[in-house]
């Protein structure tokens, strides 16, 4: 018996060595899995981007344009030909706001010239400008012995053929993705009911309370948002044109429209925003007045972007400053301009569908503010 006690011991060590190994080998294969299944997902997400974001744009205007489909269901008027009412009026809105700007743009254009020398003149002092700088420091360098090499510029022609062939194709399917849209817009408006409740039956009958909330308060976010973002744009706008106006800058109503509405693109707004007043500006107005268009943009931006955005659109999504960072890294690695337009609702998506699902509380508790 005292032979026998150590070689108990001595085998239960051996057995808790091993469920210890077994179990982290376990844990390494799920990590492992998760990884692989990461990876294909974000690699599936890459190659459907023209897919996802036509569907996800026909969404967002859906959602827009579903309250004019109910109000006219109020009027009883059917639900098809309330949105098929609400899509016309929405091409008709865009076809307008496309023409007018379109003519803008090519007066915009014409006019240019005639402010070609005085832009030409202000490049050039900025050139040598830069040019002095550069001697300045190439001064303070150590010398290079030796002729000053030739540099040698290799063009390549730029004709009509090649213009074509490499425009081609992204043209083609952008115009084939526009093509879908009003289609899903009216379906996703003439089967609502039908869609929200086939999502619902598709989960268990103890999971369906918490899908519908779940679905409910994605529908009041992203409403939210849109509603937000145009009322954010419209006051940024009037702002703008007033300032603009003020100034006597040509075409002031439609470059305080674009400098406000590009503006509201999360990041990379402000450099939009600034590009075409300051731009058009410079044949027109003095230093001083287009020091007044750039700090009028700036505080325009931080006012709308700080204060009314957080108030109007940042309290009903509840995303801390991390988390939307992140997002609009990721989803514009993933699918360029269009993924930091959707990146904000789409991350809110997830902080909503997180906070139902009880295991992934904790990331929605991170994702939160």
């Amino acid at each position: 018996m005292g032979i026998a006690q150590p070689s108990i011991v001595s085998n239960g060590a051996a057995s808790d060595d091993e469920v210890e190994l077994l179990r982290g080998t376990v844990q390494a294969g799920n990590v492992a899995q998760f990884v692989i299944a990461f990876a294909a997902a974000v690699g599936l997400i890459y190659l459907l981007k023209p897919v996802l974001v036509t569907v996800l744009v026909a969404t967002l205007l859906a959602f827009a344009l579903d309250p004019i489909v109910l109000a006219l269901e109020r009027v009883r008027l059917p639900r098809p030909a309330g949105a098929a009412a609400a899509l016309l009026l929405l091409l008709a809105l865009s076809v307008a706001l496309v023409f007018f700007f379109y003519n803008r743009a090519i007066d915009f254009m014409e006019e240019l010239p005639r402010f070609s020398t005085t832009i030409r003149e202000d490049l050039e002092k900025l050139q040598a400008q830069a040019d002095k700088i550069e001697t300045s420091t190439r001064s303070v360098l150590p010398g290079q012995t030796g002729k000053k090499p030739i540099p040698v510029q290799v063009q390549e022609s730029h004709g009509l053929a090649k213009l074509i062939s490499t425009g081609a194709s992204q043209f083609g399917e952008t115009a084939l993705a526009i093509s879908f849209v009003p289609f899903l817009i009216y379906f996703m408006l003439t089967w609502k009911t039908h869609v929200h409740s086939a999502t619902l039956r598709v989960f268990p009958k103890e999971k369906r309370l918490v899908a519908f909330r779940t679905i409910g308060r994605i529908s009041e976010m992203v409403r939210s948002f849109i509603a937000g973002n145009l009322f954010v744009g419209l006051l940024n706008a009037i702002a703008s044109t007033a300032v603009f106006g003020a100034l006597h800058l040509p075409y002031f109503y439609f470059l305080g429209a674009i400098s406000a509405f590009v503006g509201l693109v999360p990041y990379l707004g402000l450099f939009f925003a600034l590009l075409a007043p300051i731009a058009a500006g410079m044949g027109v107005l003095n230093k001083s007045e287009l020091g007044i268009v750039f700090l009028a943009v700036i505080s325009l931006h931080i006012l709308t972007m700080n204060l009314l955005y957080p108030k109007l659109i940042g309290r009903r999504l509840r995303l801390n400053p991390l988390a939307v960072a992140l997002s609009l890294l990721f989803w514009a690695w993933i699918w360029g301009a269009f993924g930091l337009i959707l990146a904000i609702p789409l991350m809110a998506t997830t902080k909503i569908i997180c906070d139902y699902i009880e295991p992934l509380q904790a990331l929605g508790e991170w994702l939160g503010d």
